[in-house]
């Protein structure tokens, strides 16, 4: 029964869950009927703005960056042994994260 716990296992079955789910919508929906109004912006009937809100991307990535490398930190730390083998990586963990925060 452990062996269900395994990433590669795991991530199969839900990938084979996630694609029943996705063959179950494609199934259950109505057939598409393409109109003007499906194709048109909608911003609560004033007209819509043809300038971007933000400038870009690179925000979002930093920020993702950021908890991507704390949740994986995190995730390694909680799975190893409390030792002083350990404080090199979190001495890196933290310098990779200042880094990160300055920028």
């Amino acid at each position: 029964m452990e062996i269900l716990l395994t990433p590669p296992l795991a991530f199969l079955v839900y990938l084979g869950v996630s694609l029943g789910i996705l063959g179950l919508g494609r199934v259950l929906a109505p057939p598409e009927r393409p109109s003007p109004l499906k194709e048109s912006p909608y911003a609560s009937g004033e007209e819509a703005e043809t300038t971007f809100a933000a400038p870009g991307y690179a925000p979002f990535f930093l920020i993702a960056f950021f908890f991507a490398v704390v949740h994986l930190g995190v995730l390694i730390l909680g799975t190893g042994a409390l030792s002083p083998r350990i404080l090199p990586y979190l001495l890196g963990l933290l310098l990779t994260l200042i880094a990160v925060i300055l920028g």
